[in-house]
């Protein structure tokens, strides 16, 4: 058996920090060497950056490993609070969502690591908070296609777990959006790299408000399609939100990337790398993937963050 590489605390940090993106600097894009070197050029500019908040509680799991429901509106309240600047969380959620709102709520009900109902849940009452009626909020995954809140939604909120994935390198919030096509099997080629395509079409396009990554219990390794083993899933017990979901992603991809090179004790890229975050940026412009241009807001529990 091959004896793993023991690697400094220090050592790690600065490796996973070089594999920004958590993997696209194996894709040797001409577009990702471009940004790179013109990362001091850059930095003498006043760029935008998109603003991505990791908030981690420790208690957020009760002992089976399920979330708790007031601890997990706590965490996403306190995300929306930091990116919108308001000490009130009602008022920081009405920032996003307006009274005459219909709004869906993109879910994701994948067996092994679900959104969770305690997420969702969290999600209707604060939009209800904000002052849209019930029956003009849907909660869906699969059936989005057919469901009618949906199929005349005016908002979208966007929310899944991040994991590693057979197809795509990462399931990511990206391509939580692939239930809004009729084919999504045509978007398995390339490593799932026409993914953000999907945000241009007109029932998604400009709709989304806001995107929470569920970072609970990640898997960060997969073995084959559809796989899943505890062994690869670990309790990270944290949310990334932000308005950008490109700069939400990479800044998982990272975490998940960072955690590989810990477990595994060496590099270990994502096979097949997650391409769909990098042209997301590169080819179709919906967000940044350049760890330089996003702005991480930590709040919270703070060992073992990985970023």
């Amino acid at each position: 058996m091959k004896k793993k590489k023991i690697i400094t605390r220090r050592e790690f940090i600065r490796r996973t920090s070089l594999a920004a993106v958590g993997g696209a600097v194996f894709l040797t894009k001409p577009e990702w060497a471009a940004m790179k070197a013109a990362g001091p050029a850059r930095a003498a500019q006043e760029i935008k950056k998109s603003k991505v908040v990791l908030v981690r509680n420790k208690d957020v799991l009760d002992e089976q490993g399920r979330p708790k429901a007031e601890v997990v509106l706590d965490m996403l309240d306190a995300a929306v609070k930091e990116l919108t600047g308001k000490p009130d969380a009602v008022a920081s959620w009405k920032t996003f969502i307006k009274p005459d709102d219909i709004v869906g709520i993109k879910s994701n009900v994948w067996t092994y690591i679900p959104t969770t109902p305690e997420v969702e849940n969290a999600l209707k009452k604060r939009v209800m908070d904000a002052g849209v009626k019930e029956a003009n909020i849907g909660i869906d995954d699969r059936g989005v296609l057919r469901h009618p809140v949906f199929q005349k939604a005016t908002a979208l909120i966007n929310a899944r777990p991040m994991r590693a994935h057979h197809w795509a390198g990462v399931g990511t919030l990206i391509k939580n959006y692939i239930m809004f096509i009729p084919d999504p099997e045509n978007y398995h080629g390339d490593s799932c790299a026409s993914l953000a395509s999907i945000w241009e079409k007109p029932q998604v396009k400009g709709r989304t408000r806001l995107n929470v990554l569920v970072m609970l219990t990640p898997q960060f390794h997969v073995l084959g399609p559809h796989s899943f083993n505890p062994k690869y899933v670990w309790s990270y017990f944290g949310f990334l939100v932000g308005v950008d979901p490109v700069a939400v992603d990479a800044t998982g991809l990272r975490i998940i990337q960072a955690k590989r090179q810990e477990f595994f004790g060496e590099e270990r890229p994502l096979s097949p790398p997650a391409k769909h975050i990098l042209t997301a940026d590169t080819e179709y412009h919906l967000g940044t993937a350049d760890p330089n241009k996003i702005e991480l807001v930590k709040i919270g529990y703070d060992q073992d963050i990985f970023i």
